[in-house]
C-alpha cells in the first residue's frame, strides 16, 4: 500500500555503546554478584558471568526513541498509528532497526455535497404528549403506605419477608426481609409478583413456580417454593394537574393543563429536532463516504478497536466494572469484543478522513481567535475554566480541528 513506509536506521559505534552502558547500569542494580554489593560489579565483570547478550533488550529500549525520531527526520513520515518494529541486527558493534511507519491512507473524494439526502419531518402527538406529562406525574409521585386491610394492586411496593426453597434446600440468595417490591416491575421470576396480587398485610403464602429456561444453569426449569409474608402495602399517588404540581416543575408561566401540554410538545419536538438532525448527520456521512474511495490498512482499524475498548474500559470503571469483570458476565472474550467493534471502527475510520479531506479541498481554515471564543464558550457550558477546558481536551489545536470538522460537515449538509 502507498502509505505503508519501511525504513531501516542503524545505531553504532558511540552512540550504540552508550545504550549498552545504561543497559549495563540498570541490570548492575538488579543482580547480585559475588564479592559485589548491587550495582558495584564492574562492567567486565558482569559480561563475564551473565554475557554481552543480556544487556541487548534494555539497549534496544533505550536506543529505539533515538532510532524512531532518526526515521521520521528522514522519511518526513506522519504515522497515524503504532509502528511496527524489528530488530534486523544486533550485536557489540551496532543495532539496525526496520521500522514499518502506517500514513494517512490516500482519500479520493465522490461526491459529497448534492447528496440527495432527505431529512424527517417533526411530529409530534396527542399520545407522545400524554405519555410525557404522566412521566412527569410519576416523577413526582408521593409514595404513601396503604390503610390496613387493603390489597395489593398493579403498580404498588409490597415490602415483604421471602424464602426460597429448591430441592429441598434454601436457595443461596433466595431470601430477604422487608424487601420492597414493585409488582409490575418483573424483579422476581415469573409468577411471583402476579402471586401477590389481592394479598393484605399479615398475609402469608406459598407461591411454587419453575425457573425460567433462560435462567443460570444451575437453576433454569427447577422448581422452587417461596414462602412470602406481606409487612407493608405502599402506593404511588400521582399528583394533580394544577398550579402546585406546575410550580414544581419549576414552570413559572404554565398555570393550566393545556400552558402544560403546550410546555411538553416544544419540549418533544426539541428532543426529535435534535434526534433527526443526529440522524440526518450520519445519513449525510455515511452517503458521502460510500461515494469515496479509500484502502484502510488492517494496523489503522486495529488502532481504531483499541482506542474503542479503552474508552468502553472507561464507561465501565464508571459503573464500578473492571473489563474482566464484564468478560466473566457476558462471556465476551477480547476477541469476541474486537469482532464487535470492528464494524463501528471501520465507519468511524472512514468518517474521520472524509471529513479531514473535505476540510482540505475546501480549504477551511481556523483562527486562533475562533478556537479562543469557541473554547471560552463551552468552557461556560461546563462550568469550568477555560484552562481546565484546555487541559482537558490536550491544546487549542484540538478545538480547532473540532471546529474544522463540524464545517466540514455543514458543507455535506448543504449548509
Amino acid at each position: 500500500m502507498k502509505n505503508v513506509v519501511v525504513k531501516e536506521i542503524k545505531l553504532e559505534g558511540n552512540e550504540w555503546a552508550k545504550c549498552l552502558d545504561k543497559a549495563f547500569k540498570k541490570k548492575n542494580k538488579e543482580v547480585k554478584i559475588d564479592g559485589f554489593r548491587k550495582g558495584t560489579a564492574p562492567k567486565e565483570v558482569f559480561i563475564k558471568k551473565f554475557g554481552l547478550e543480556s544487556l541487548y533488550m534494555d539497549a534496544v529500549d533505550e536506543a529505539v526513541e533515538t532510532a524512531y525520531q532518526n526515521v521520521l527526520k528522514e522519511t518526513g513520515a506522519v504515522p497515524v498509528c503504532e509502528p511496527k518494529l524489528d530488530v534486523k541486527t544486533i550485536n557489540e558493534q551496532e543495532v539496525v532497526f526496520e521500522f514499518t511507519i502506517i500514513t494517512a491512507p490516500e482519500v479520493t473524494l465522490g461526491e459529497y455535497k448534492n447528496l440527495n439526502v432527505k431529512k424527517e419531518s417533526v411530529k409530534v402527538t396527542k399520545d407522545e404528549i400524554e405519555k410525557d406529562i404522566e412521566a412527569l406525574r410519576n416523577q413526582y409521585a408521593e409514595i404513601k403506605v396503604k390503610d390496613d386491610g387493603s390489597k395489593i394492586e398493579a403498580g404498588d411496593t409490597a415490602v415483604i419477608d421471602f424464602k426460597g426453597i429448591v430441592d429441598g434446600k434454601e436457595l443461596e440468595g433466595g431470601s430477604g426481609e422487608n424487601y420492597p417490591l414493585e409488582i409490575g416491575s418483573h424483579t422476581f421470576i415469573p409468577g411471583f409478583e402476579d402471586g401477590l396480587m389481592g394479598l393484605k398485610v399479615g398475609d402469608e403464602k406459598k407461591l411454587n413456580l419453575t425457573f425460567p429456561e433462560n435462567y443460570t444453569e444451575e437453576l433454569k426449569n427447577k422448581d422452587v417454593e417461596f414462602t412470602v409474608k406481606i409487612n407493608e402495602i405502599k402506593t404511588r399517588v400521582l399528583p394533580e394537574l394544577n398550579e402546585d404540581f406546575y410550580a414544581d416543575l419549576g414552570y413559572d408561566d404554565v398555570k393550566t393543563k393545556e400552558d402544560l401540554e403546550a410546555k411538553v410538545k416544544e419540549s418533544i419536538k426539541s428532543r426529535k429536532e435534535a434526534d433527526i438532525e443526529d440522524k440526518y448527520i450520519e445519513d449525510c456521512l455515511a452517503k458521502a463516504s460510500e461515494n469515496m474511495k479509500i484502502e484502510i490498512n488492517p494496523e489503522i482499524i486495529d488502532d481504531e478497536i483499541h482506542r474503542m475498548i479503552h474508552q468502553f474500559e472507561d464507561q465501565l470503571k464508571m459503573q464500578g466494572l473492571t473489563i474482566e469483570q464484564y468478560s466473566e458476565f457476558t462471556g465476551m472474550t477480547h476477541e469476541k469484543l474486537h469482532d464487535q467493534m470492528e464494524p463501528e471502527a471501520i465507519k468511524r475510520i472512514k468518517y474521520r478522513y472524509l471529513l479531514e479531506k473535505v476540510a482540505e479541498v475546501e480549504k477551511i481554515e481556523v483562527s486562533d481567535k475562533e478556537a479562543e471564543k469557541q473554547a471560552d464558550e463551552m468552557a461556560s457550558n461546563y462550568g469550568i475554566s477555560k484552562e481546565e477546558l484546555l487541559k482537558a481536551y490536550g491544546s487549542l489545536d484540538v478545538v480547532k480541528y473540532d471546529i474544522k470538522m463540524r464545517n466540514a460537515i455543514e458543507i455535506i449538509k448543504g449548509n
